[in-house]
């Protein structure tokens, strides 16, 4: 029987091969340490390259820009015109909807993430706050020109007058009927008023996600419920949720951030109705109308007096951080603050823009081509 002999008794070469054991296994988890140490040095390298003049290498040498369906027409004719002009390439523009692109805007900062967001209504105080604490720092406001939502049918339909208060009743999820808030009862627009249209309810109309959904809730859903004292007498969070909250019985259908295929619908059912921005009305007159909302038809001139009830403000934000970094977003600006592109008689008014007044265009030029941070 051999016995093993003690570690100090190991003598001679013994010694010497347990050393050199020793020194191999420190050699290798040294160098498992240093090729450790050297991926997070490059992964360092490259986020740092991202923000340091890096694009180009990144494979991002052109604008990206995200956004409300309704900015987008606006936004590509600019990035069309901007493209022809040779020194850059033209920018990528998304339709994504309006809290779907600012969600994307704010996800952080970098090639990896969009440069310029479309907004059918102004960027909430919450959404800078989540801009902020993904590292997006710098957001600057362009307020494009104003745009009325439309409540449009088939040209051939029979043409129809509207109040905020009975469209309010036709759509809201809970309704007022002999004092009580209750489910939503109306079927067609007789039950609600004998006067209105014999046809069933039927609205298409943008997503949650979708700025014009949100400009339609504040100008219209909240307008109309707020004529009911039934509703003012509900707790603050009861009341918010009666006027907010649209039916999901069929009388409203989400039809997606894609207004054209909502124009598609209403010119295939002469009883539907339609939700959208202006500037598709006005594309597509050959085949739709535009209802009378309180009285007053929409058109250029009630939407920029602010006689027709429901106008908006359209806006771009810009990511001030990506400006020394994508090349051509200053230019980009310059081009879309141009008069020639958002002035009267401007090409985008040619696409139904209803262009700002004069001293307020002068304004925002001179606040975005300086990349005045948005203050709420």
């Amino acid at each position: 029987m051999v016995r093993a002999k003690p570690a100090g008794q190991l003598q001679g070469r013994g010694k010497f091969r347990l050393l050199a054991r020793i020194l191999a296994n420190s050699s290798e988890d040294y160098n498992v340490i240093n090729k450790k140490l050297a991926v997070a040095a490059v992964a360092a390298f490259a986020s740092t390259v991202a923000l340091t003049g890096g694009a180009q290498a990144q494979g991002r040498d052109q604008i990206r820009v995200v956004g409300s369906s309704t900015v987008f027409p606006f936004t590509s004719a600019v990035a069309e015109t901007f493209g022809r002009g040779g020194k850059f390439k033209t920018p990528v523009v998304e339709s994504t909807g309006t809290g779907g692109g600012i969600k994307q805007f704010c996800a952080g900062v970098g090639v990896g993430h969009p440069d310029l967001t479309n907004a059918s209504r102004r960027i909430k105080k919450s959404e800078l706050e989540g801009c902020a604490a993904n590292g997006v720092t710098a957001v600057s406001e362009l307020e494009v020109g104003f745009d009325g939502i439309v409540f449009a049918s088939s040209k051939g339909a029979t043409h129809a007058d509207y109040t905020i208060k009975q469209i309010w009743q036709a759509l809201a999820k809970q309704v007022v009927v002999n004092g009580q808030v209750v489910a939503n009862p109306y079927k067609k627009w007789s039950d609600i008023d004998p006067a209105l249209p014999n046809k069933e309810i039927e609205v298409l109309g943008p997503p949650p996600t979708s700025g014009t959904r949100d400009a339609f809730v504040e100008l219209v859903m909240h307008v109309g419920c707020a004529q009911f004292p039934e509703v003012k007498a509900l707790s603050a969070d009861q009341a918010k949720a009666v006027c907010e909250q649209i039916r999901e019985d069929g009388g409203y259908v989400e039809a997606g951030e894609n207004d054209n295929l909502i124009v598609q619908k209403l010119v295939a059912n002469k009883d539907a109705y339609g939700v959208f921005g202006y500037s598709f009305l006005e594309q597509n007159l050959d085949k739709l109308q535009g209802a009378k909302i309180n009285g007053v038809a929409p058109d250029l001139d009630t939407i920029a007096s602010a006689k027709y009830p429901v106008a908006r403000s359209m806006y771009v934000y810009v990511k001030s951080q990506h400006v020394d970094v994508i090349p051509g977003i200053k230019e980009f600006l310059a081009e879309y603050t141009s008069e020639r592109a958002f002035g009267e008689e401007g090409y985008l008014e040619a696409k139904g823009l209803i262009p700002l007044p004069k001293e307020k265009r002068e304004k925002v030029r001179t606040s975005i081509l300086n990349l005045t941070p948005v203050t709420m």
